[in-house]
């Protein structure tokens, strides 16, 4: 019999944990935090886009309302097969909009969550890909260009 270990991220930085490497085609949308703005682009080859105009490897999107919800099916509309969508959503009990609401705004824009992090003690950064099933052929598999 097997036993799975559990891996320890407690040593990685922030940027580990949410897969960013320096050669990504990286964007954010309503990201509100100019420290993780900054630091974000000090890790990248090329600064972050701030307009969604082509296709991404990772994309970041803050969502502080519900009416903020649209910028999931916005950003999912611009990842690549094997990107990731990391959604900023506030957390804990009275949150608004709710984990329920954030979970079911990313299905509905035909993503699947997969990797969930603590992003600050406010807010829960949650990871969206496409999932497998519905990628092109020949695409990479799920988490191919993102550290677990």
């Amino acid at each position: 019999m097997s036993v799975k270990t559990e891996r320890d991220y407690s040593n990685r930085s922030l940027f580990e944990k949410l897969g960013v490497r320096s050669d990504m085609h990286v964007a954010i949308c309503g990201i509100t935090e100019e420290r993780f703005v900054l630091e974000l682009n000090a890790r990248l080859a090329s600064a972050a886009s701030q307009h969604l105009r082509t296709k991404y490897d990772a994309i970041f999107v803050q969502i502080d309302a519900p009416r903020d919800l649209a910028r999931i099916a916005r950003g999912a509309a611009h990842l690549k097969p094997d990107g990731a969508l990391w959604v900023f959503h506030p957390k804990g009990r009275g949150a608004s909009p709710t984990d329920a609401e954030v979970r079911a705004a990313g299905i509905a824009a035909g993503l699947v969550d997969n990797k969930i992090s603590a992003l600050s003690d406010t807010h829960t950064a949650t990871r969206y890909v496409i999932p497998v099933a519905k990628r092109p052929s020949g695409s990479s598999r799920p988490d191919s260009n993102l550290t677990s």
